[in-house]
């Protein structure tokens, strides 16, 4: 039964189309079950009409060859090529059991309804895969490239690194790349997950299989087609689906086991009671071959593979990318989050927080005056200066004579005087003390975790501007309804401890450790198991990554487009979004609940059927109906609960929840 799941195609050397999936071979097992009841009925008629043996003979072996084709060459595969023996063999066998004991008709009920249970099998987990081939769809099969002055369509495999290709309103991107010309609104949820289109200017960076919405836009490319974050994410959920959890290696093992054990408890029990207690030889090997059935535990070893390819197909339509079955099982017994402060919980980029005038200027005055100063500096809080005067409306003015001074601060000549914009010891350096009042205000700042920067012209005094890197806007709420599902919250960054309290403090985290190198983080990931018990990194992928390598789950936010974070985590966040965190979490725990409800229930038939077969003396056609229901009813459970429910519910509500 296992044999027959569905193969992924790892090594699809054109990544941009769509592969050929194991969906074009169920039309031939399909027409194999077809041909199995057809050549049963016309055996029950014929024996019924008392037609010729031949001809019965020969409906009866057609049923056989047809119903048993894919099974025993699933078999003999394994028996073979992996010296194991399998849940197939055991149908196989007792089919040809009942046959040498003339009852074929049993036999082919059973063939039948094995190789139907097979067919509506891969049918179900060939959904879950498909969930993520769709992905293929988002591949456009040419684009517009400009080559010189000329423009010319080209297939998608021959855009070249470099190449402007023009995209226009209503159309999927074909490549990663960079705006270089135009505007437009982004409909980047197949990639980030985000709900909303995200507006695309110059400069900004766009992926492959995102939908242009109003807007033409010019794109270079900054990755061939093989290789964009599409394409990656493709190969990785691929990966993922076919990277087996430990439950799951368990029950392969089991299988194999399992299936030796029965055959020698079938052995016995065809030898022993006719030897030892004089039992009619034909009944009792009946009863051999109903146990040989019933006992088969084929909804017990389909039933975990079947719920976490289910479960990785739903997290990675919703942008978050298991690496593996073992990784979605052991996020579930995570029992800490630990985040990296910057990039993580907040933006990662300062913005303007206070601007206090001095000395009769305005506000306005004073932010004008010191984003024209910065406007030629590099420095990230420079631009955060400059971005706050443009949002505001301002026109910066002319500079003339810029100095940067690394580290300190800028000078620039405006209107004639010489502007000066930095930290405090930059302003001391320069000579004349702070006045009390700034320098009351730039310690009450600091000490809530904000960077003050100073400004004056010349001797005289324009006020202070403050600047902090931003939190965002929903990890306060993302904190507690972790700690709601009994997950202890950590914090750890390199940052000053008077920053790192400010932001836990906004978020409600208790637990910081702060002024960490990235071998330090190491050593309070360790220590957090260590008191709390497995615990989940949550970082950027890069200065973040030995203690992700380190956690029991390393998780990298907002990994769209970066390569160390696809390659190191456990487990992606394609979108900066911390949601997600918790939708990954709760669906882990789901698909775990499915996985035990799947195994309970195939246990449970198993013990009823063989039951039944020793105190009611159960037939084979109902033996193999009850087998082979229950196998089809767990791979729809974990098809149901982890993948169409969950989609349906996250299109209905516009949010991830589980």
């Amino acid at each position: 039964m296992v044999a027959h799941a569905p193969a992924l195609h790892k090594n699809n050397p054109q990544p941009a189309q769509q592969p050929q999936n194991r969906q074009t071979a169920i039309p031939f097992e399909a027409l194999f079950v077809a041909i199995t009841a057809l050549a049963l009925v016309a055996s029950l008629i014929a024996d019924r009409f008392d037609a010729a043996p031949g001809v019965i003979l020969a409906f009866n072996l057609a049923s056989y060859m047809a119903g048993g084709f894919f099974g025993a060459k699933s078999a003999l595969h394994s028996l073979f090529s992996e010296r194991k023996l399998d849940i197939d063999l055991l149908m196989v066998l007792a089919a040809i059991g009942a046959a040498s004991i003339g009852q074929w008709h049993e036999g082919e009920m059973l063939l039948f309804l094995f190789s139907l249970s097979n067919v509506l099998q891969d049918y179900a987990i060939g959904r879950s895969r498909s969930a993520i081939q769709a992905l293929f769809k988002l591949y456009p099969q040419e684009a517009h490239v400009r080559r010189g002055r000329t423009i010319v369509t080209v297939a998608l495999n021959d855009i070249r690194v470099g190449d402007l290709v023009l995209i226009e309103p209503g159309e999927r991107i074909p490549v990663d790349g960079v705006v270089r010309g135009g505007r437009s609104a982004v409909d980047q949820s197949p990639i980030t997950g985000e709900s909303m289109p995200v507006e695309k200017a110059p400069g900004d960076q766009v992926f492959a299989g995102t939908l242009n919405r109003n807007g033409a836009l010019d794109v270079q490319a900054t990755q061939p087609a093989s290789s964009t974050t599409l394409a990656r994410i493709i190969r990785l959920v691929e990966e993922a689906q076919d990277t087996q959890a430990p439950t799951e290696r368990f029950l392969d093992r089991f299988e194999a086991i399992y299936a030796a054990a029965i055959l020698g408890v079938i052995g016995l029990m065809i030898v022993i009671p006719p030897l030892a207690f004089g039992a009619a030889f034909e009944p009792n090997f009946y009863r051999a071959m109903v146990l040989m059935t019933v006992a088969s535990p084929c909804a017990l070893v389909i039933s975990v593979p079947a719920s976490f390819i289910s479960a990785i197909a739903a997290g990675a339509r919703a942008g978050v990318l298991f690496k593996g079955g073992a990784y979605l099982e052991s996020l579930a017994a995570i029992k800490a989050v630990a985040f990296d402060k910057t990039g993580t919980l907040t933006t990662g980029r300062p913005a303007l927080t206070r601007a206090i005038p001095y000395g009769g200027v305005t506000e306005d005055e004073l932010i004008t005056l010191a984003a024209s100063a910065e406007s030629r500096s590099e420095h990230p809080l420079a631009k955060a200066i400059v971005l706050a005067a443009q949002a505001r409306g301002f026109d910066l003015m002319p500079v003339g004579d810029f100095e940067a001074v690394p580290g300190r601060g800028v000078r620039a000549v405006i209107n004639g005087q010489a502007m000066h914009v930095g930290s405090p010891a930059y302003m001391q350096a320069l000579g004349g003390s702070i006045p009390a009042a700034l320098d009351e205000e730039r310690e009450r700042l600091e000490s809530s975790g904000q960077t003050v920067m100073l400004a004056r012209a010349e001797d005289r005094w324009l006020g202070l501007i403050a600047l902090a890197d931003q939190l965002r806007p929903e990890a306060a709420a993302v904190v507690r309804r972790l700690k709601a599902l009994g997950i202890e919250v950590a914090m750890l960054t390199g940052d000053h401890p008077r920053v790192a309290q400010a932001i836990a403090a906004q978020t409600g985290i208790t637990r910081v450790y702060a002024g960490l190198l990235p071998e330090d983080k190491v050593t309070a990931i360790r220590q957090i198991e260590a008191e709390i018990g497995p615990a989940a990194m949550v970082g950027d992928g890069v200065n973040d990554a030995p203690a992700l390598a380190t956690a029991r789950i390393g998780i990298a936010m907002g990994a769209a487009g970066t390569d160390v974070a696809l390659e190191t985590a456990d487990l992606v966040l394609m979108g900066d979004r911390l949601d997600l965190i918790e939708y990954a979490i709760r669906l882990s725990k789901k698909a775990r609940r499915v996985v035990w409800q799947n195994i309970t229930f195939a246990l449970a038939v198993i013990a009823v059927l063989v039951s039944g077969t020793f105190v009611i003396d159960l037939p084979l056609p109902l033996g193999v109906l009850g087998h082979e229901g229950s196998t089809v009813i767990v791979v729809l459970n974990g098809l149901i609960a982890l993948l169409i429910w969950p989609e349906l519910q996250r299109r209905r509500a516009g949010h991830t929840d589980v």
